[in-house]
């Protein structure tokens, strides 16, 4: 089950059964206070039977209008014009990259249909065509862009061309914070992510349902990719001066919260590139054990869920 049909699954069934727990209790009451023997006995059953079916009737049409504000609720991105969406779009990737991630954000939340090529971390055999050795590279239309801001960028004034026009005093706290991203929140990710054996190695499941590779690929890339990023992320700790990890994680979450001010967004009523950018760069670790300690510690978790809502669906075409 996708994930709109499982959100709006559980938020519609979770009302059908309020719902019905409701009529049910009335058409109980109702039968209790009509069940008496009377003169008029067939008039109270047919009384009942009315208000059972009104009772129903009732729940049914909330259930449908509860079910119709999921949906809507859910499908809130900012899908593009036609004309407007590139005809090719190829992501070479790690599925694990919070980079990756950032550009995949961007590209969801506007809808744009693209591609995912699987690159092997140890050969990178993937992108031995490109003089650029990092990911994410994204094909568009033919064209090499690299560097996950630089290709927002590049990429959003191609399709966003209004957002320059709409400029104003927002852009620089949305720079703000995106440069925060870039230069503070993902430098506390890798420690927390790799802190331990057992968590480097849950990081690396991915690769066992991702990629072209073969099953002696997979378990080579699975153990030693987990054991070389163990040992990257302590050199990173000792680099950014970080004592410890979790500590790290959750400061950084408390100050995006206190960045919103309130808001829905960092952008207001609706997410913007910075927003992206957070929420791209976490949605690899959410479901991780660091994720999880992160969204149970920390303030953070209502806006990630409302991120969840408004990004929706991946754009990303099935191979």
């Amino acid at each position: 089950m996708n994930f709109t049909m499982r959100r709006a699954s559980i938020l519609t069934s979770s009302v059908l059964s309020r719902t019905v727990a409701a009529a049910s209790s009335t058409v109980h009451y109702r039968l209790l206070t009509t069940t008496t023997p009377t003169a008029n006995s067939n008039a109270g059953r047919f009384w009942s039977s009315t208000a059972s079916a009104r009772a129903v009737a009732g729940a049914l049409a909330s259930i449908a209008a509860f079910a119709s504000l999921s949906y809507q609720e859910v499908h809130a991105k900012e899908p593009l014009p036609a004309d407007l969406v590139p005809k090719e779009v190829v992501l070479y990737q790690y599925e694990a990259c919070p980079f990756c991630n950032k550009v995949k954000a961007f590209l969801d939340y506007y809808d744009i249909p693209y591609k995912v090529i699987e690159v092997n971390p140890l050969s990178k055999k993937e992108i031995k065509w490109s003089d650029y050795k990092k990911v994410p590279i994204l094909m568009v239309d033919g064209e090499q862009l690299v560097d996950s801001s630089a290709i927002i960028d590049k990429l959003g004034d191609k399709i966003i061309p209004q957002k320059k026009a709409d400029s104003n005093l927002d852009d620089n706290e949305e720079k703000k914070w995106r440069g925060w991203v870039d230069n503070h929140l993902v430098h506390v990710l890798s420690p927390n992510i790799y802190r331990n054996t057992s968590e480097a190695l849950e990081s690396f499941d991915y690769i066992t349902s991702n990629g072209n590779f073969s099953f002696t690929e997979k378990i080579t890339v699975k153990y030693a990719g987990a054991a070389a990023m163990y040992f990257v992320s302590k050199k990173l700790k000792k680099k950014y001066n970080i004592t410890d990890e979790r500590a790290s994680l959750y400061e950084a979450a408390e100050t995006w919260v206190d960045a919103l001010n309130g808001r829905e967004f960092l952008g207001g009523s609706k997410p913007n590139l910075a927003d992206l950018a957070v929420f791209g760069v976490l949605r690899p670790i959410r479901y991780l054990k660091s994720g999880r300690d992160m969204v149970e510690n920390t303030r953070i978790g209502e806006w990630y869920t409302r991120m969840e809502n408004t990004v929706g669906e991946t754009s990303r075409l099935k191979a």
